[in-house]
């Protein structure tokens, strides 16, 4: 079987579920490889024996099924964790996040071409399957995303931060999303 992307996706999104883990993203990539993500709702998140059940159970499956790959690789989302489906916007309501439309939108408090790239809060997602909207506070995010922005961070004298701009989208229109973590580098 020589899968499209979109039925490996769906076989995959399947078989991890039906593991009990949460399916958040299936690529293939160049090279034969076959890159999975997986999360879970459980304390702790994903751990390394997680990721080789999964990658077990995706391997006998890609054997049965005769789905050609070179190489496997099973991993969690990371800190940053993609928002791709209408669930994860759900899930996630209230934390930061970072977005990219497909085209800029246009909102009051926007400059005048408007924006593509957004940072803030996610308040909430509604709408029926398919016609989803989201509804997000804009506004400049400021965390600390590397030892050294953490360092510049706590040197920088704190400024007075403009209210947030309430923006609603079709989550269609985005591109790609993720969440934003403030890190502590301090140990």
């Amino acid at each position: 079987m020589n899968s499209s992307s979109g039925a490996l996706s769906a076989l995959v999104e399947k078989t991890v579920e039906g593991l009990g883990y949460e399916f958040v993203d299936c690529e293939r990539l160049a090279r034969g490889l076959v890159r999975v993500t997986i999360d879970t709702t459980a304390e702790g998140g994903i751990s390394l024996e997680d990721c080789e059940r999964v990658s077990d159970q995706l391997t006998h499956l890609f054997t049965v099924e005769d789905i050609a790959y070179d190489r496997l690789e099973v991993s969690s989302p990371g800190v940053e964790r993609p928002l791709k489906r209408a669930r994860d916007w759900k899930r996630f309501e209230g934390e930061l996040a970072a977005l990219e439309l497909f085209a800029p939108l246009q909102a009051e408090g926007f400059p005048e071409a408007g924006r593509r790239k957004l940072e803030g809060r996610i308040i909430g997602i509604s709408g029926e399957s398919g016609a989803e909207e989201i509804e997000f506070d804009y506004f400049e995010v400021d965390v600390a995303r590397t030892p050294r922005a953490a360092a510049l961070r706590a040197k920088k004298k704190k400024t007075v931060e403009s209210a947030p701009v309430r923006v609603v989208f079709p989550l269609s229109d985005v591109e790609r999303a993720h969440l934003i973590k403030e890190l502590n580098f301090k140990g």
